[in-house]
């Protein structure tokens, strides 16, 4: 009596630690641009060449970072794109994945993805980078976007498909903890997005990891 009382004290121990464990795996999910979208992997822009898609991804992965991505073919809707993206979001937090572990990076149309992802989700403890992908013309045109999360958002000063974002942070009635800009000077335009530029890159990597001061 006493032996099969303590197997079954060992089993409920086990299952105890097993359904409480924490995930602590750092996630990213990486949306690129809208060219990458309709073209392919190999194939040049006509001005900023090829978007370094792989190389991207790679850098995050070096970090440490396990990265959710795929190309999209086709001119999707981003909105409803966004929804799928919340979907594995859920699968993860109920993983025991917690939400500051888990960071939506999108690059141009991937980062209005990112936004409606910011939206749906409606969690202020998600990270978010947002890449050249806002224009003050958003708030009349896309109202519905609604900021919530820890956001980042970096836009380069000769691109004009990125401006600062802040008008869109005090117009969103989330709870946003950490909110930052970073303008870049990188004289590339719109292109920077296309390479893995340490000066984008990098700050992205540190708003994952928890760091908001950027230091």
């Amino acid at each position: 009596m006493y032996r099969l009382q303590l197997i079954i004290t060992i089993i409920l121990l086990y299952n105890s630690t097993i359904c409480c464990q924490v995930n602590k795996d750092n996630y990213i999910f990486f949306l690129h641009n809208r060219f990458l979208e309709e073209h392919e992997l190999n194939e040049a822009h006509p001005e900023f060449g090829r978007v370094e898609y792989k190389e991207i991804v790679g850098e995050f992965e070096k970090n440490g970072f396990k990265v959710i991505t795929e190309k999209r073919n086709g001119n999707v809707n981003a909105r409803d794109y966004a929804v799928g993206i919340v979907n594995q979001i859920d699968s993860l937090l109920k993983k025991g994945v917690e939400p500051k572990r888990i960071t939506i990076v999108g690059t141009s149309k991937g980062g209005y993805i990112a936004q409606y992802v910011s939206t749906l989700a409606n969690n202020s403890e998600l990270n978010f980078v947002f890449v050249a992908c806002f224009r003050n013309s958003d708030l009349i045109e896309i109202p519905e976007i609604n900021f919530c999360g820890n956001i980042l958002n970096i836009y380069e000063k000769t691109d004009p498909f990125g401006v600062s974002a802040l008008k869109r942070k005090e117009n969103s009635s989330c709870e946003i903890r950490h909110f930052k800009e970073i303008e870049l000077n990188t004289k590339m335009g719109h292109g920077f997005l296309f390479k893995p530029l340490k000066e984008w890159i990098k700050p992205t990597i540190k708003w994952a990891n928890g760091n908001y001061s950027l230091e």
